[in-house]
């Protein structure tokens, strides 16, 4: 990948660029100092992907991140020297389209080693997920629906970039007395998870928390995954983190969570799959709606990336197709329905 350093910092892009060219096969296409300089270089000669700092003068890296989705999309990585200080700022950038965040290696101590490895992995993962060598996700196979067992609905949520702005949305327009548990899969690094939880929790009536291992979903509360294991549904409707399959390339894995729910919740169900790059999620969410679920998919111009829900609107694995505004409604409106047959599912909002 040709890879930007956007950091106003010299002493950073030294040693950004020094990780880059020493320890991963990957080039440095420029660097600029501010946020400015990086939409305007962007606009000049896109990269593969932008290593974003936040904090800079005349443009910070939520603005820059917004303005180079909107005009010359392409892979941002946030890189904060501090995670725990700058989370909030943090989710504000994944929401206007960076992909993920770590802190800024440390370079020259002792954690030089980890540092180094941590933003090798960020980049190889990056790099397989705008390859255009990606294979189509197979569908898991339809299996028979069983009802009744766990007296609860449950929503499954699965999101990557962006997807903490449209949580933000969908869950601040839910009310107090919801009646389904939600579940969510967003692909952040597990050191942000915890910040993640409590930025939701802060705009949602809802209470919003990270996942334990044996949780049950429950009506009125949200759990999200919080490490870089996957998160599944086990027989018995509790929660379970597991490291198979190892070979995944997200973690966690939408697919990986769908697939288990389609294969053990035994109540009624709903999918949503969100905003974005990659594939994971399409097949899963295919595998709920073989399952007799109800299912959609974010709408193309309310994704900060089009690429989760269009793959999954290629699967047809999406009932609807809906503006990240309306997907609130559309799961209150559901779960009104009670189970009855949906005889006006199927008109479909496509932005292909």
């Amino acid at each position: 990948m040709r890879i930007a350093i956007v950091n106003d910092v010299s002493m950073v892009v030294s040693a950004l660029t020094h990780v880059i060219l020493e320890y991963t096969e990957h080039t440095i296409a420029w660097t600029a100092a501010d946020g400015v300089q990086a939409v305007e270089q962007c606009a000049a000669d896109r990269p593969d992907a932008i290593l974003m700092d936040l904090i800079m003068p005349h443009m910070d890296g939520i603005e820059a991140s917004k303005r180079i989705m909107d005009a010359t999309p392409c892979a941002i990585l946030v890189v904060t020297a501090s995670v725990t200080g700058n989370s909030a700022k943090v989710f504000e950038a994944m929401a206007a389209g960076a992909l993920d965040a770590i802190s800024t290696p440390t370079l020259g101590g002792a954690r030089t080693r980890d540092g180094i490895q941590s933003l090798k992995k960020k980049l190889d993962s990056i790099s397989h997920l705008i390859s255009r060598h990606t294979p189509a996700p197979q569908p898991a196979p339809a299996l028979p629906a069983q009802r009744g067992q766990f007296s609860t609905s449950l929503i499954a949520i699965g999101s990557s970039t962006g997807g903490p702005g449209s949580l933000a949305q969908i869950l601040s327009a839910l009310p107090a007395d919801f009646s389904a548990g939600i579940v969510i899969i967003q692909h952040v690094d597990s050191h942000f998870a915890p910040g993640l939880a409590q930025w939701l929790n802060d705009q949602s009536p809802l209470n919003v928390r990270l996942a334990e291992d044996g949780d049950r979903p429950q009506a009125g509360t949200v759990l999200i995954a919080g490490t870089s294991d996957h998160l599944i549904l086990r027989k018995n409707g509790r929660l379970h983190y597991t490291a198979e399959p190892a070979a995944h390339i997200y973690r966690p894995s939408v697919d990986v969570f769908f697939d288990s729910v389609a294969t053990y919740w035994q109540d009624d169900a709903i999918g949503v799959l969100l905003t974005g790059m990659g594939r994971d999620g399409a097949s899963g969410l295919l595998a709920l709606k073989r399952r007799g679920m109800y299912t959609i998919a974010q709408d193309k111009n309310s994704c900060a990336v089009y690429g989760m829900p269009k793959a999954a609107v290629e699967l047809n694995a999406a009932a609807d197709v809906l503006p990240v505004g309306d997907i609130a409604h559309a799961l209150t409106r559901e779960l009104t329905r009670n189970g009855k047959e949906h005889p006006a599912r199927g008109q479909q909002h496509h932005d292909q």
